[in-house]
């Protein structure tokens, strides 16, 4: 497989669609396809016309983890990066990006396609969905993200609980636990994603995106320099011109009581 189909994008402004088009290895990551990751998410944060992505993995399953035929090659093409900085063995996991990205997740989500799933800022999962740190069992170590985001996510004991036994995590208890926002139908899964991936592309921009950066930057600060990093977003915000102008909007009756904007 050449390294242009090993994922697929479709690029429909404001959103971007990623998928990882490897299905015969369950959506494994090997070192060509992290490369192409990475560029698809450097590219997606660099457009204007972008505002939201979604990753997801081909037909049934959203990502098994870092290809350990890779892992196990003497092919250095082949192989995931394993560099201190700069790309992730999955690629993207280290990026901070400026835009919000949606994981729709279908069948395994598990070791590697886990810390991909957890780099994301939230994640839609069908009912048949299965996560999990799958990695224990051949002695491959979490090294995208797995044991910073995981116990952030869904607190220190039950992040413990998955990265020490690498137990299967069914949709239900992973939506019970915070792991994932939404649980919906096979069916429904890119529809639920798309929708409200649409949703965040229609809000205020520069808002959403200074909230959403003050939001992940606090986790290095204690409160005193957090809250005075919010109200320096806050401040670009305001000056920016998107506050008066929803202020106007919502003088003239639009967007009050909760509802969207028509």
């Amino acid at each position: 497989m050449k390294p242009a189909d090993l994922i697929q994008i479709d690029r429909r402004p404001p959103l971007l669609w990623v998928t990882i088009n490897r299905p015969l290895a369950r959506n494994a990551v090997n070192g060509a396809t992290a490369h192409a990751l990475a560029d698809a998410f450097l590219e997606f944060d660099s457009d204007p016309e972008l505002s939201v992505a979604i990753l997801c993995g081909a037909e049934d399953n959203f990502c098994a983890g870092a290809d350990l035929k890779a892992v196990a090659s003497d092919d250095p093409a082949l192989r995931n990066p394993l560099n201190a900085g700069g790309i992730g063995p999955m690629g993207p996991s280290r990026m901070q990006l400026s835009k919000p990205v949606i994981a729709a997740i279908d069948g395994y989500c598990v070791a590697g396609g886990l810390e991909l799933a957890l780099w994301c800022d939230m994640r839609i999962a069908t009912e048949r969905a299965i996560l999990g740190v799958f990695c224990r069992r051949f002695g491959v170590p979490l090294i995208d993200g797995g044991t910073v985001r995981l116990p952030r996510l869904i607190g220190m004991s039950r992040a413990m609980d998955m990265i020490l036994t690498g137990r299967a995590v069914d949709a239900s208890e992973a939506q019970a636990i915070g792991l994932v926002n939404r649980v919906v139908s096979v069916h429904n899964l890119r529809d639920s994603a798309e929708q409200l991936a649409l949703q965040i592309a229609g809000f205020p921009q520069e808002c959403l995106r200074n909230d959403r950066r003050s939001a992940y930057q606090q986790w290095g600060m204690n409160e005193e320099h957090a809250m005075h990093n919010e109200f320096t977003l806050g401040l670009k915000t305001l000056s920016s011109g998107e506050t008066l102008a929803g202020a106007q909007r919502f003088e003239q009756g639009r967007g009050r009581h909760g509802e969207p904007e028509s």
